[in-house]
């Protein structure tokens, strides 16, 4: 029979038990103090609670970035740089 809920030092001296049971599809429950803090699962229940999220697509950022309309608005945009000198 497996154990559904193990405290944190039972898990850690019995750790091969407890992911044994979570690959059985049994998920384990850890306690410290007395308080559930965390669940062991298999790789696959998390792989589907977990869906992949979309790949990066840093061309659309580009494009994204390209289509905000440009507004200047008072001031000029450029690249050069003022010549430091006497003032005007």
């Amino acid at each position: 029979m497996d154990r559904l809920q193990w405290s944190l030092r039972d898990a850690r001296n019995k750790l091969s038990t407890v992911v044994d049971a979570s690959r059985k599809g049994s998920p384990q429950i850890v306690t410290k103090r007395g308080k559930p803090t965390v669940v062991v699962l298999s790789v696959e229940e998390y792989a589907r609670l977990c869906p992949k999220p979309p790949p990066k697509d840093r061309r659309a950022f580009v494009k994204h970035l390209l289509a905000y309309p440009r507004d200047d608005g008072p001031f000029k945009l450029g690249r050069g740089r003022r010549k430091l000198g006497k003032a005007r």
